[in-house]
């Protein structure tokens, strides 16, 4: 029975890879027809209508011809250019503004880097598109690291509250949407593996409660957990590093079949204790594990504790890398396989090499699930001020276009209501897979340091910590940087940058003060070393912040409606609470002594 259902899988492994191959192979005819069904759909829409008039001949016009009047008329637009059809539609406005189909649900974006949340329009066509990229995902990662059908995956999500808008739409976190989908229990069934826990724990709305029943549900069904997953690497080391507080309380539980105080919501107590049942036999291995990995400081924890899992699954790329010493650390031997490249607005591209470390992974762009257009960027001239972006752009060129080796932001036409949508995210091309591109993400525009004519990016910061990171590792082995983020302090002159650290262990000043110092010399771009030079830039300021700082500012986002599961930290921020938090809670200050 079990070989026949295991023949059945790896048939339908072959048949949603066997369709991705073939798109893929056509990738630019793919496109030209997928503009052609998006226009199709929604020639009607009142925002389409104010550029491309009344289009009665789409279908008759030959698809080269339709791509080029499009992107000829359409002009690229911001979120901001189209907000006040998004909030028409909120307050209820039921004609035809961005698609011919009423729209009755809105995504929230994080704002965790933006500094606030948007409303995207979320419909059916976001919930297939994410069921489809679950099953293609699961295909390739099969191939390298096949699971048990029926299997168990311990997965750290959580959903928000959904709200009603003034005209009655629902809004809510696109994962929030995705989870309480039809579609989620479709994909379950589809990929035959099942998420340890339910649904109660999933939408319980108090992300802590659901963290210690994934971990105690996980537990409890050790020897099944195929894979450990979630949204972010980010929420896998809170998970983990929760775990090394509460391990003690787990055990109990699992022991005593009981369920900790902790848990005060009736609706996820009662949904827990249907399942756990009193374990004394696991509870001792799991003491017993976790007691030798304590000893060790967590090293390889989590194979210790789920020998039977094959990987860990999470999105691992751009802000989320800094993370991934530590989630190594946690798992051992077991691969990491970053999950694919999507974003609030539209799912982009697929893992097609799961065995690829997460550093080095690409992305082969999905062509039928928008229509992707790519604005060539390259660096300003050294020096050169600019509106506070460090890009030049070229005109933008369809996906057939791309080149090797360049860099883009990506535009999106979406079945969903955007049109020639500028994302934000500049990726670069780093190949292609049959004639689709694969793409490595390399960082969010207009995310980036700047006091005058210095242009630093998230990319450059992060590599700038990597470079503080290893001074502390080379001289404080015992301590271990938490999480940090950065700000460009214009209150006193001249400006400087402040970053932020939390560290676990204890580290001498003298460390912390070199530092400070690697750090502020390792920054590259021309504009800041000649502002550094000539003191039209001040020493760079690091700020230890005690423990805890940075689950206080999660602890924030997620009291004004932020999901868990999109929670991202942000890497350079003006947003004056964050920076209240960050301040009320520096316990050291160090100055830079480089340049001096």
């Amino acid at each position: 029975m079990e070989a026949a259902a295991n023949e059945k899988s790896k048939d339908e492994d072959y048949g949603i890879i066997g369709w991705f191959e073939e798109v893929a192979e056509n990738a630019g005819e793919v496109q030209e027809q997928t503009l052609r069904r998006i226009l199709e759909q929604n020639c009607g829409a009142e925002y389409l209508k104010r550029w491309l008039g009344e289009m009665d001949n789409v279908q008759e016009m030959e698809a080269k011809d339709l791509e080029s009047v499009y992107r000829t008329l359409v002009p690229l637009a911001s979120h901001a250019d189209l907000e006040p059809y998004i909030q028409r539609i909120a307050d209820g406005d039921t004609s035809p503004l961005l698609t011919q189909q009423p729209i009755t649900t809105l995504s929230l974006s994080s704002g965790t880097t933006e500094g606030r949340q948007k409303y995207v329009p979320f419909t059916h066509h976001s919930s297939k598109t994410t069921l489809h990229i679950f099953r293609l995902a699961a295909a390739y990662r099969s191939r390298v690291y096949p699971i048990r059908q029926g299997g168990k995956i311990l997965e750290f999500i959580y959903s928000s509250k959904r709200l009603k808008t003034k005209g009655g739409l629902t809004v809510g976190t696109a994962t929030t949407h995705v989870f309480a989908s039809e579609e989620f229990k479709i994909r379950q069934q589809q990929t035959k593996s099942f998420t340890c826990s339910p649904e109660e724990v999933i939408s319980s709305g108090d992300y802590k409660q659901s963290n210690y029943c994934h971990l105690l549900l996980g537990l409890f069904f050790s020897d099944q957990v195929e894979f450990i997953a979630s949204t972010f690497a980010y929420t896998l080391v809170q998970a983990f590093r929760f775990f090394e507080e509460i391990w003690k309380d787990l055990c109990r539980d699992i022991r005593d079949g009981s369920l900790s105080p902790r848990i005060t919501s009736p609706t996820v107590r009662k949904s827990v204790s249907d399942v756990v049942a009193p374990a004394p036999g696991l509870a001792a291995r799991v003491a017993a594990a976790c007691e030798e990995a304590e000893a060790d400081g967590w090293l390889g924890v989590i194979p210790k504790l789920w020998p039977n899992a094959k990987y860990v699954f999470s999105i691992m790329t751009g802000s989320m890398q800094p993370y991934l010493k530590k989630l190594r650390h946690y798992a051992g031997e077991l691969p990491l396989v970053s999950a694919d490249y999507g974003s609030t607005e539209s799912w982009i591209g697929v893992n097609v090499d799961p065995s690829s470390p997460p550093e080095n992974v690409a992305f082969a762009v999905v062509p039928t699930f928008s229509y992707f257009e790519f604005i060539p960027l390259r660096l300003r001239n050294e020096g050169c001020g600019s509106d506070g972006d460090d890009f030049v752009e070229g005109d933008p060129v369809p996906l057939s276009g791309v080149e090797v080796g360049q860099q883009y932001e990506i535009v999106l036409t979406t079945f969903t209501g955007l049109y020639r949508y500028r994302l934000g995210d500049v990726v670069e091309v780093a190949g292609f897979y049959k004639s689709t591109p694969k793409l490595n993400f390399i960082c969010r525009r207009k995310l980036i340091l700047t006091v005058n004519i210095d242009k630093n990016t998230e990319k450059d910061l992060q590599m700038v910590v990597e470079r503080g990171c290893q001074i502390l590792a080379a001289k404080a082995r015992a301590a271990e940087l938490v999480d940090f983020t950065s700000h460009a302090d214009l209150a006193s002159q001249p400006g400087h940058y402040v970053i932020y650290w939390e560290i676990k262990g204890e580290v001498e000043e003298r460390v912390l003060g070199d530092c400070c110092r690697e750090m502020d010399a390792a920054f590259v771009d021309h504009g800041y070393v000649v502002s550094r030079r000539t003191n039209s830039i001040g020493p760079l300021e690091l700020r230890i912040v005690e423990r805890g700082t940075f689950r206080k500012i999660l602890d924030y986002f997620v009291g004004n409606g932020v999901a868990v599961s999109q929670f991202k930290t942000p890497r350079c921020t003006g947003n004056q609470e964050l920076l209240k938090i960050l301040n009320v809670c520096t316990i050291q200050r160090f100055h830079s002594t480089a340049y001096c």
